[in-house]
């Protein structure tokens, strides 16, 4: 297994705990990725299906998951985009179980001569449907492969920022250089982002 040369420095060190995961070189390293993403991939899914509870159990499936396949995982692409869109397809598939447009709620009544009337009332649920989350992923998708077309520099601020949601003040510090220099880059690395995106806007 071959180290993307164009990893930022982030993504070296996660794939160095991906290697030591599948020789068992280092017993920790799962705990590792596990306290380094887990609140990020949490609050992903959340956004996706609005419910506390079930985005805490979908962030443990989803470690789970992936440390089950970790013979799997293909180097040539961040330990955190595979994480990543292995969430999001994780929990498009517990939306698809659920009735996602309405709920029936069945309602027993009765009329005034007894007889039993079963009414069924419809509500709207405010989660995306699965249709609206495929086309959502598939534009994460195509935006992560603009972002790999970046210069290095500016793709490896743009996943600081966007993907592992630093602030820029974490970020200045992680790279050891001034915090006004972090944000005049990061709005450089925007623009060329958006420019590359809209040469390609449908991949």
């Amino acid at each position: 297994m071959e180290i993307n040369p164009n990893f930022s420095e982030r993504s070296k060190d996660d794939f160095q705990l991906v290697l030591s995961a599948i020789n068992g070189s280092n017993p920790r390293a799962f705990e590792r990725l596990l306290v380094k993403y887990k609140d990020s991939v949490y609050y992903l899914i959340l956004k996706m299906v609005n419910n506390r509870e079930d985005s805490e159990d979908l962030t443990m499936e989803v470690f789970e998951k992936i440390f089950t396949n970790i013979s799997h995982y293909n180097s040539q692409w961040a330990f955190s985009t595979w994480l990543y869109k292995s969430a999001t397809n994780h929990a498009i598939d517990f939306l698809r179980k659920k009735r996602l447009e309405t709920t029936s709620i069945d309602e027993t009544r009765t009329n005034d001569k007894g007889d039993r009337l079963d009414r069924s009332f419809k509500i709207a649920s405010e989660a995306l449907t699965p249709e609206e989350v495929l086309i959502k992923q598939q534009r994460v998708e195509h935006m992560q492969e603009t972002i790999l077309k970046l210069a290095s520099k500016y793709r490896q601020l743009i996943e600081m920022r966007y993907f592992q949601e630093l602030s820029y003040e974490e970020i200045a510090e992680q790279l050891n250089i001034p915090l006004g220099t972090v944000k005049a880059q990061l709005f450089r690395a925007k623009d060329f982002l958006l420019s590359l995106y809209k040469k390609n806007p449908n991949g």
